[in-house]
C-alpha cells in the first residue's frame, strides 16, 4: 500500500490517483457516436511511464478500437512493452471489464504480478484483478515455447 494507492472501504486496493485521472480525461476524449457508451484505460509501464486510450467507434461496425487496445498500441508505439498497472472507466456504475479481445491483449505485455483496476465515472474501484483473475488458464507466449 503507498499513499497512492490505497487501500479502499471495502479492503480491495483503490486505483492509483495518477492512473484514474489519465483514464477519466481519455474517456472524455472518446469517440462513441453510435453507442454513446465512452470509456477511457491508463496504463502505467514497468518503467513508470502512464499512457492513455479511449475507444473509438466506427460506422462500420464493430471495426472501432476498445480503450485498452489503443493505449497499448500507444504503449508499444513509445517502445515499452510492460504494463504494471492498468485502469478501466466505463459509463455508469457497472463495472466495465475489458472484452475478450482485450483481455488477451493485456496478457500479452503484462507479467503474473500485474493489477488491473475497473472503476466507475466517478473514479471509485469496482474492481481489483490480477492477471489470473481477468483471464485464468489463459495463453500466452510461453506457450509457443
Amino acid at each position: 500500500m503507498t499513499e497512492n494507492n490505497p487501500i479502499d472501504n471495502v479492503g480491495k486496493l483503490a486505483a492509483p490517483a495518477d492512473l484514474v485521472a489519465a483514464a477519466q480525461a481519455a474517456r472524455k476524449n472518446a469517440y462513441a457516436p453510435y453507442s454513446r457508451f465512452l470509456v477511457g484505460a491508463a496504463l502505467r509501464t514497468e518503467n513508470g511511464v502512464i499512457i492513455a486510450g479511449c475507444n473509438v467507434e466506427n460506422a462500420a461496425y464493430p471495426e472501432g478500437v476498445c480503450a485498452e487496445g489503443g493505449a497499448i498500441s500507444a504503449m508499444v508505439l513509445a517502445g515499452e512493452r510492460k504494463i504494471s498497472e492498468i485502469v478501466v472507466v466505463g459509463s455508469g456504475d457497472v463495472a466495465c471489464t475489458p472484452c475478450g479481445g482485450c483481455r488477451q491483449k493485456i496478457r500479452e505485455f503484462t507479467g503474473s504480478d500485474a493489477t488491473i483496476f475497473v472503476i466507475n465515472e466517478a473514479g471509485k474501484t469496482l474492481l481489483t484483478l490480477t492477471r489470473e483473475e481477468l483471464i485464468p488458464h489463459s495463453f500466452g507466449p510461453e506457450n509457443l515455447s
